[in-house]
């Protein structure tokens, strides 16, 4: 890991075990981006950015108080994880902080004198362009030797800076103007040795928004631009060994009902049987998540089919379709990307079987953690 923000197409280039479960990390980072049916006018497209957020202080304050929970579906300031791990000599901790970066574009159509003026809506060469709220992926790592956190805090500040692009739109018809307000965050890590066989440590890592000036009155939209949004975090490192938080083993069941996690939930991650990876998400997730290998492509709503959400896009009319293209990018990956999907795709999405072995139907307290069905590892297409 080094220090740079990275895009997601520069994570998965790093070949580590962090890049190897990116695909379920950017299903955590996009969940809820752009909703079926992907058009700005729908409702549900119209209060946006629910899990993950990370707000300037005192407007997150001001708009609570929120009660602390592992949900990330909240407006808070700050998010902590706490998860166990076992540590050789000379063990260091690898932490990836991902989140998003709320970006406005704003349209303006040029007129009979070639200024540009602000516009709902500009139509350049048969397509039609809208103003949205997009969004900027980020992540920043950090690597500290574990002695170092067991002796005492780290703390990393790292920031977004704001920025401004232009686009031109076909024609001279006008342009799409990108802007970005700046964010700025802290994250601290720490370390407990705890009592027990072997090398048993508790890590904390606590991100949380440091921008001042952002008054407590200002509406949300003020605030998001200043916020991390969907954020989450890989944790890892070298000669270390996590345990699970949700079926830990009975030697450390005691430890790991003590650990505090605030806005988030560690599960482990990468293969199955692995455990020198963690994910701390805002969305509740099992152990070892994977996104279905039936899944053609990302629909940014992980929590849903993709059977439904392909079939359901299918059907939108061609007006429906020409305002989601209209709206996003992304949305207009996704109809293209369905519109001409083969046969033999559709086919593999109605339904697979993973096991034939009985559910297990014993219930113990960490089952309150379990997730429902969702479209990254346990959708009922890929089941």
């Amino acid at each position: 890991m080094s220090d740079p923000d990275r895009t997601s197409e520069d994570t998965r280039a790093a070949g580590s075990a962090v890049d190897e479960a990116c695909a379920v990390a950017d299903a955590v980072l996009y969940e809820g981006y752009l909703l079926y049916p992907y058009r700005r006018s729908s409702a549900k497209n119209r209060v946006r950015w629910q899990f993950g957020i990370l707000a300037p202080r005192a407007w997150a304050e001001a708009h609570g108080p929120v009660a602390p929970s592992i949900s990330g579906s909240v407006e808070a300031w700050r998010q902590q994880t706490e998860c166990l791990l076992r540590a050789e000599p000379g063990a260091a901790v690898r932490v990836r902080v991902r989140y998003l970066q709320l970006q406005h574009r704003a349209v303006e159509r040029r007129d009979q004198e070639g200024h540009c003026v602000p516009a709902d809506s500009v139509e350049a060469s048969g397509a039609v362009y809208l103003a949205f709220d997009e969004a900027v992926p980020r992540e920043r790592d950090f690597v500290v030797p574990l002695d170092d956190l067991v002796a005492g805090e780290r703390e990393f500040d790292f920031d977004a800076p704001a920025g401004e692009e232009t686009e031109e739109l076909p024609g001279g018809a006008g342009r799409l103007v990108r802007r970005r307000r700046p964010v700025r965050a802290r994250t601290t890590l720490r370390a407990e040795r705890l009592p027990g066989p072997g090398a048993l440590y508790r890590l904390r890592v606590r991100t949380e928004n440091t921008c001042v000036g952002v008054p407590a009155e200002s509406g949300r939209d003020e605030a998001l631009a200043h916020a991390l949004i969907a954020t989450h975090t890989f944790i890892g490192g070298e000669q270390v060994a996590f345990f699970s938080s949700i079926d830990p083993p009975e030697e450390v069941a005691e430890h790991t009902r003590d650990c505090a996690n605030l806005h988030t939930f560690p599960v482990l991650a990468g293969a199955e049987g692995s455990d020198d990876l963690v994910l701390s998400s805002p969305i509740i997730l099992p152990d070892h998540p994977r996104v279905a290998p039936e899944s053609p492509g990302d629909l940014h709503d992980a929590a849903e089919i993709d059977e439904i959400l392909t079939l359901r896009t299918l059907v939108l009319t061609d007006d429906e379709k020409r305002e989601a293209r209209a709206t996003d990018p992304r949305a207009a990956l996704i109809l293209d990307r369905v519109e001409a999907m083969p046969p033999e795709v559709m086919a593999r999405l109605h339904g697979a079987i993973r096991s034939l072995a009985p559910a297990d139907r014993t219930a113990g307290p960490a089952d309150d953690h379990r997730p429902g069905p969702g479209r990254v590892s346990w959708t009922p297409s890929s089941c």
